[in-house]
């Protein structure tokens, strides 16, 4: 992306951190965004990515460029973002691209497909290989244009009334599980319900739904989901590294100079990091305490990693030869993801088991 340097010499946060904003920043138009999030202020981590990118901007532009958050409801339902970022009912959404399946496929890849990339390898794909391009070629059919804004990293893989011990303990199971999984989950016998987060709880309380996924302990200790569903099992295979985004307004975004245009990028950037960062410190403290509070924790049978690995391969071939878009990115996608588990295989991998069974 073309951009004029911020200032010579000292760079811009040196000069906003005296106290004055360079004379490129006076010169430009004061500029007032809203941005819709999916997220209930209460997740302080996936809500807080927007909190964070929209102080980043503030800060770069000497309060020049004001973006407003607005919690998921507060100006349209949690998944009706990407509907007002197309309109231009808001500028700009930050939200899990799965969400919108319904509308294509396609968008899961740039969130998270099963047995998909791990965070770090979907920020590779993003950022050096040729994830970015191809979502933004495809992101543009909806007037939008995006930017990585946030990972979870690898999830966890729900709380359950009851504990799964066989593929048959699938069977009927009503489950809040989002995006593509749910699909998989349906070749398994689950009925998959799509709740956004504000609403898990209630549904699991009420018997609604007999399990739900979200993220991982921080969040989900937040949630209080151990009150009601004990059985918290693991690894969210459907989730190993999904990406969050922030949905711009391509003409909102057009319509910028080229020194927002770069501020919206670097603070995108930095919020992108700092999800990930928040987690990762967050959730070991939080997956103690949830132990002590008599949270059971339970690996997902072998038998039933196998099986949705088998549905998730069946489903990706069968949209490759009905959807020419999700065939076009899965492609890049999936010849990436062969590379990167090959490497991760002499590298992260081993070093992790190594480490895991480590006396600290």
């Amino acid at each position: 992306m073309e951009r004029r340097r911020f200032i010579h010499g000292a760079g811009l946060a040196g000069v906003l951190a005296a106290g004055a904003a360079p004379a490129i920043v006076h010169a430009q138009a004061n500029v007032r965004w809203r941005l819709a999030s999916s997220f209930p202020k209460s997740l302080d981590t996936i809500y807080g990515a927007s909190e964070v990118f929209a102080k980043k901007v503030s800060e770069m532009s000497g309060g020049k460029f004001q973006i407003s958050v607005h919690a998921a409801g507060e100006l349209m339902p949690p998944f009706g973002v990407v509907d007002g970022v197309q309109a231009g009912t808001v500028e700009m959404a930050h939200t899990a691209p799965y969400y919108f399946v319904g509308k294509d496929e396609t968008f899961a890849i740039g969130c998270a497909i099963p047995f998909g990339l791990n965070s770090r390898q979907m920020s590779a794909w993003m950022f050096e290989g040729n994830g970015l391009t191809l979502m933004r070629e495809f992101y543009a059919r909806y007037n939008i244009v995006n930017f990585p804004g946030g990972n979870t990293g690898a999830q966890m893989g729900g709380w359950y009334r009851k504990p799964i011990t066989s593929l048959a303990d699938m069977k009927g199971l009503k489950m809040r599980v989002a995006g593509f999984a749910g699909r998989v989950m349906e070749q398994l016998g689950v009925v998959p319900q799509n709740l956004p987060g504000g609403e898990i709880y209630q549904a699991l309380e009420k018997g609604t739904i007999d399990a739900a996924e979200w993220v991982g302990p921080y969040d989900d200790q937040k949630l209080g989901f151990y009150k009601v569903a004990p059985n918290y099992h693991f690894p969210g295979w459907w989730e190993g590294g999904p990406q969050l985004d922030f949905f711009i307004n391509q003409k909102a975004f057009n319509g910028l100079s080229a020194d927002y245009k770069a501020m919206v990028e670097v603070a995108a950037s930095h919020a992108h990091v700092e999800m990930q960062a928040r987690y990762d410190a967050r959730n070991p403290l939080a997956l103690k305490q949830l132990v002590a509070a008599k949270t059971k924790l339970v690996q997902m049978p072998k038998p039933v990693l196998d099986a949705a690995f088998k549905a998730t391969m069946d489903i990706c071939n069968d949209l490759n030869n009905k959807n020419p878009a999700w065939k076009k990115v899965y492609a890049d996608y999936s010849k990436f993801r062969a590379d990167q588990n090959l490497w991760f295989r002499f590298t992260e991998a081993t070093f992790d088991r190594y480490m895991q069974a480590a006396k600290l």
